[in-house]
């Protein structure tokens, strides 16, 4: 029989924050690319590896990005402003999902944001007043193992100071549930717009 889970483990981009993908597309669509290009290129996987298990600062990532979008948008001094101006679109957190956020850790259940990401992230937090929404942070690059890995899943629960078999993740990606499960946690995939009713029955709410 399944625990009922008494921590919870959230990812950010994607579920907490959310972005309106039309804004960076009238960027690329000035530097004569389709939308979605820069996003597309940066998420390739042998770039993006080494910047979300800390062997990358973001700043050397989309430098990467640029450099491979150069030729594409009319030389690399074109291609470092299409990135000054990409870069800018911060994406808004979603309300609802800060208010469950808040919601579960009322409760008296401990809530720690699970994030593949660079080394910065917790400036990214700063910047939308979140750094003391959460008990604890997992960012890949600081753990060094990237989600959905087994380790990373430990490393996350330990943060924390629960058992997988007591913690939630909810993500929006499937890879990363089915590793969660993998990992021995229970894991409960997102969708925007959800309103969160499974996971708030899940603890109690």
């Amino acid at each position: 029989m399944t625990q009922r889970p008494t921590a919870l483990l959230i990812d950010f981009d994607g579920v907490l924050r959310a972005f309106d993908p039309s804004i960076n597309a009238k960027i690329e669509q000035r530097y004569g690319l389709e939308p979605g290009t820069v996003l597309d290129t940066a998420l390739q996987w042998d770039r993006l590896l080494p910047a979300i298990t800390g062997r990358m600062t973001r700043a050397d990532w989309l430098a990467t990005v640029a450099a491979t979008l150069a030729d594409r948008v009319g030389g690399p001094e074109r291609a470092a402003e299409l990135m000054d101006e990409w870069v800018v679109y911060p994406g808004t957190v979603d309300p609802d999902v800060l208010q469950f956020v808040r919601d579960v850790r009322a409760a008296g259940h401990p809530v720690c944001v699970a994030t593949n990401s660079t080394v910065e992230f917790r400036e990214v937090l700063e910047s939308f007043d979140l750094a003391t929404e959460f008990d604890a942070v997992a960012i890949s690059a600081e753990i060094g193992v990237h989600k959905p890995a087994k380790e990373y899943f430990q490393a996350a629960c330990a943060l924390i100071g629960t058992p997988p078999a007591r913690c939630m993740l909810v993500d929006d990606t499937d890879r990363m549930i089915r590793g969660a499960r993998a990992a021995g946690l229970t894991a409960y995939r997102y969708m925007p717009g959800d309103d969160l009713s499974y996971p708030r029955r899940a603890f109690g709410l």
